[in-house]
Parts: C-alpha cells; sequence; structure tokens
C-alpha cells in the first residue's frame, strides 16, 4: 500500500520571517503524523530558513520551480544544484505557470529530467484550463501532458 503524500505550495505568501514561524507551527503541529509524507513548497527566498527548521522532523522541502539549465545567464532563475542543498523536490509544470508564463510541455519536461539528473523528486503538475474542460478537451490535455512532460523519463527514473 502506497504511503499518503500531502504538499502544501506557499505560492507567492508570506516573507522569510512568517515562512519561518509557520514553519515551526507545522513542525510542531505535526509531531507524530509519520505515516504520511509531508512536504511544503515555500516561496524561494524562505527555502533555507523552512529547510533548517525541519532538520531531523521528517518533513520534506520542495521548490516551488525550477530552470532546467545549471547555470548560465537566466537573471532571477534557479537551478536544480542551488536547490539541491536546501530541498528534496521541486515542482514542475504548474498551471500558472503555463498559463501566465506560457511554459511548454517541452520545458516543463526539461525542468522534469534536470531535476531527477541532481537528485531532486520532482512533481509534474498537469491540468487544462477551464476553456479545455468546457470543450471536453481534458482527457487529450492531460494525456499530452503526461505523455511529453516524462519523455525520455525511464521506469527506473520515475520509481
Amino acid at each position: 500500500m502506497a504511503t499518503p503524500f500531502v504538499a502544501g505550495n506557499w505560492k507567492m505568501n508570506s516573507t522569510i520571517s512568517e515562512a519561518i514561524k509557520l514553519a515551526r507551527e507545522l513542525r510542531q503541529a505535526l509531531v507524530g503524523i509519520d505515516a504520511v509524507t509531508r512536504l511544503v513548497c515555500p516561496p524561494f527566498v524562505a527555502l533555507a530558513g523552512v529547510s533548517a527548521e525541519f532538520v531531523g522532523s521528517g518533513i520534506h522541502v520542495g521548490a516551488q520551480n525550477m530552470h532546467p539549465e545549471a547555470k548560465g545567464a537566466f537573471t532571477g532563475e534557479v537551478s536544480g544544484p542551488m536547490l539541491k542543498d536546501v530541498c528534496d523536490y521541486v515542482i514542475v509544470g504548474h498551471s500558472e505557470r503555463r498559463q501566465l508564463l506560457g511554459e511548454q510541455d517541452v520545458f516543463v519536461n526539461a525542468k522534469l529530467r534536470a531535476a531527477l539528473a541532481v537528485g531532486l523528486t520532482p512533481i509534474l503538475c498537469v491540468g487544462e484550463t477551464l476553456e479545455q474542460r468546457e470543450a471536453e478537451k481534458t482527457s487529450e490535455i492531460i494525456h499530452a501532458q503526461i505523455t511529453e512532460g516524462l519523455a525520455g523519463v525511464g521506469r527506473d527514473q520515475m520509481a
């Protein structure tokens, strides 16, 4: 039987001090809840502080996004190697980034493969827009996002 997995994406909410305070409160509130894999994804600026709060707690920390390149002239972006020291997971393919920033499945796939290459566990987000749902294209959209998002990823990596 699979272990339940609960993740909280904090999105663009909380300052560093607010995030650390929330992490302390969560650590206390989640004591003894070990039958569930617990993950929090705070804003980038709070990753190090939140990660430090959860050391030894069994609560995982994830990033909300990453760039597929390991380094380079990508102003404002964060790479997998930068994240590896402060988190275990990374979200790729979030609907907001697909819709607002035009991220395509090929780019999402590059992020996913880059995350795996540095030892991060990627969380592949998939989903349709309201317009796609109303046009009854949900299955088609989800199938394409999963197929293209996981292109080139082997079974061993998916495990």
